[in-house]
């Protein structure tokens, strides 16, 4: 039974799920847009807006947090140095959902995931 459990399984196990959920993350505060399914795209979405909190932060502890999340220093470095300042005045929402229409190949909703 998945009582409590919430969100999506996207058919994987939880160990890939995660790290597919790591990079999108990571793709998107590096690229800034990013092209995908809408089911990864909401799966996501929660992740981003959390992470960029954190870099609001600034401290050290957000930044050692923000490294656990992404496991990638380089965008830790860019997030906390570029892209967090940019939302300082805004209390939440820095992403966006732009829907595409369906995938040619198995008709699958696409959509552009990207930073406010």
């Amino acid at each position: 039974m998945r009582h409590q459990n919430q969100g999506r399984r996207l058919n994987m196990q939880d160990d890939e799920r995660k790290a597919m959920l790591c990079n999108l993350a990571v793709a998107l505060l590096e690229h800034e847009k990013i092209k995908c399914g809408q089911e990864r795209a909401k799966e996501v979405k929660p992740l981003v807006e959390q992470v960029i909190t954190l870099g609001k932060r600034g401290d050290l502890t957000a930044r050692r947090q923000a490294v656990a999340k992404l496991r990638n220093k380089k965008v830790v470095y860019k997030l906390f140095n570029d892209i967090a300042p940019r939302y300082a005045e805004r209390p939440g929402g820095y992403t966006r959902i732009v829907k595409l229409g369906p995938r040619q190949g198995d008709g699958a909703e696409m959509v552009f995931l990207e930073l406010v």
